[in-house]
């Protein structure tokens, strides 16, 4: 199936870190911080949301990597955004560049890869694991 996915194609999102998304409610950490892993998640976010208006019904994407840098703390009440481009399209494979931001600068950078699955199809198979 052909889908009409163009490389450059780019999102935004954003977030307020809370006592909720803190190294120390993910366990991640000890300190009230933006934690890394809800930095990964909102970049994994950004990503997959920018590609459903372009998915026919029935099917999704799944994260299979991510390498990402998070280069600055943030502190609680900071907003937070994320910025990612779709790279490159080979097939059902996604390449995204993906970009955080705190009120002060950039947070965290690095590359995140999806695939297009066909979502009844992908958990029928998980199932017979």
């Amino acid at each position: 199936m052909e889908f009409a996915i163009h490389e450059g194609l780019e999102n935004r999102l954003e977030t307020l870190v809370g006592n909720s998304n803190t190294a120390k409610a993910y366990g991640s950490g000890l300190l009230d911080v933006f934690a890394t892993p809800a930095m990964i998640a909102l970049m994994e976010e950004t990503s997959h949301k920018s590609i459903e208006p372009f998915l026919p019904d029935g099917y999704a994407t799944v994260g299979t990597e991510i390498s990402i840098k998070h280069i600055k703390a943030t502190p609680v009440a900071m907003k937070v955004f994320c910025r990612s481009t779709l790279q490159k399209v080979e097939g059902r494979r996604l390449l995204f560049s993906v970009e955080a931001y705190d009120e002060v600068g950039k947070i965290g950078e690095g590359s995140h890869e999806r695939f297009i699955v066909e979502t009844a199809r992908f958990l029928d198979k998980i199932k017979t694991q």
